[in-house]
């Protein structure tokens, strides 16, 4: 038995919704430090999924939710 490591979801933990919303990754000008999520199209309310350490990170995000480019917001 593994007590530690990487968790394989069955379903990812947050849901998308490309109607309604829009994928996107936030970026800190000051840290650097990103964040990828999802942006409402109507309030402007962000979800944060997952922090991007890596490009291997980004693109398991991709992966995970279909997603086949990602905009980048300062």
């Amino acid at each position: 038995m593994k007590l530690f490591g990487r968790k394989k979801a069955s379903e990812p933990a947050v849901q998308f919704d490309p109607e309604t919303q829009y994928a996107v990754i936030r970026s800190s000008i000051c840290t650097g430090e990103k964040v990828a999520g999802f942006k409402n199209k109507t309030d402007g309310h962000f979800t944060e999924v997952m922090l991007i350490r890596s490009s291997a990170d980004e693109k398991e995000f991709k992966e995970t939710y279909g997603v086949e480019s990602l905009k980048v917001e300062y």
